[in-house]
């Protein structure tokens, strides 16, 4: 027999508890998670704006720009943890538009980078690299298994060292995914821990204000249509416009 998922409705978000030690996955509107993508788009390429033509000397686009990065991850975790999203091939169709859309945006990113990293202006890859290791973590685990884990062991060392905000980046994006498919107390404290180390990159806890973002966000209606190619196609455009303002 077919079944199909729930979308909690505005009504729902206000009975479905944040936390909840029963067993049952997190529940937000796609409203909530559409204004969350949104808000993280804006502050990225504020950020980014701040990065490439300001050397970084505007400190308030600078540091609400560190909450970026675990909004995306809880997003992308919480898509990840959707009823039948294993089953239904939802990330190998992740992992195959992450990497496509992160190798797009490779080419401008590394000619931004030639003039704030002029040795290696290729490394870390990008952001949807660091997230399209994640879904693979994430996809191995789910399928379990002591090869598939093995691999996934490996896949981190490995790639974490490749990828933007390293390990710490898809301990992250991990502990996120841990929180959505049981938010429980002791999973959550994992995360906002995760969350904190990020003060080994980022020189701050700013990224800290992304949680009570995410946790007002999942108590809030909010009426955002969901644009799914919008946020892939985002990230290497405003890079090819960043690239063109600049060097040209």
């Amino acid at each position: 027999m077919n079944t199909v998922a729930h979308t909690p409705t505005a009504a729902d978000t206000r009975t479905i508890p944040f936390f909840n030690e029963s067993g049952s996955r997190l529940m937000m509107t796609e409203g909530s998670l559409a204004a969350l993508k949104w808000f993280a788009l804006c502050m990225m390429l504020a950020d980014h704006i701040n990065k490439y033509f300001f050397s970084e000397q505007l400190p308030g686009l600078f540091l609400i720009g560190r909450v970026v990065m675990p909004i995306f991850a809880f997003v992308l975790s919480y898509n990840l943890t959707r009823p039948g999203a294993l089953e239904g091939g939802v990330h190998r169709r992740l992992i195959g538009r992450l990497f496509v859309f992160g190798l797009v945006a490779t080419p401008p990113m590394i000619l931004l980078n030639q003039s704030v990293f002029p040795h290696y202006p290729w490394w870390p890859l990008d952001i949807l690299f660091t997230l399209a290791l994640f879904v693979v973590l994430a996809y191995l685990l789910e399928k379990g298994g002591f090869a598939r884990t093995s691999l996934a062991l490996a896949l981190f060392v490995v790639g974490g060292a490749m990828v933007e905000y390293l390990w710490i980046g898809i301990l992250v994006c991990l502990a996120a995914w841990f929180f959505c498919r049981r938010p429980t107390w002791r999973r959550f404290a994992l995360w906002c821990l995760a969350v904190f180390s990020l003060v080994l990159i980022n020189s701050n806890t700013w990224a800290l204000f992304a949680i009570p973002l995410i946790v007002i966000a999942s108590r809030i209606s909010f009426t955002v249509p969901r644009s799914k190619w919008v946020f892939y196609g985002f990230y290497p455009f405003h890079l090819f416009v960043l690239c063109l303002l600049k060097l040209g």
